[in-house]
């Protein structure tokens, strides 16, 4: 089954990292990146931009489109980043997802996939 796993945590700012924290967190990340591919479960893994670049779009009552700077949802966590994994069932993902380095300083949201688009089509998950 494939699961997405999001990871969700306190946004800091760049005066409020520490050089030496952030190298640890960079080294885990890269440590476990490695582990789920090792694993042969790793379809993708994305680590995302801070939430004051991002853009949000939805369409207005008019039918025009809205254009907003910031994240949808304005919330203390953030989507910091996503794992795609092929595991047999959530146990495994939850196992995965414990095992995540942001599972430290915030929480991890497991998704199993609907479907998905590929090679030009929509496939069943």
């Amino acid at each position: 089954m494939r699961y997405t796993l999001l990871l969700q945590y306190p946004e800091l700012s760049p005066e409020d990292l520490d050089p030496e924290a952030m190298r640890d967190a960079m080294r885990e990340f890269d440590e476990y990146a490695k582990a789920v591919d090792a694993a042969g479960i790793l379809a993708s893994a994305e680590v995302l931009q801070p939430s004051s670049l991002t853009t949000t779009v939805r369409r207005g009552d008019d039918g025009a489109l809205l254009v907003q700077d910031g994240p949808f949802a304005d919330t203390k966590e953030q989507l910091g980043g996503t794992f795609v994994i092929e595991v047999d069932d959530l146990d495994a993902a939850i196992g995965w997802a414990g095992r995540a380095p942001s599972i430290g300083w915030g929480a991890v949201e497991i998704r199993p996939t609907a479907t998905r688009f590929v090679a030009g089509e929509w496939l069943a998950s």
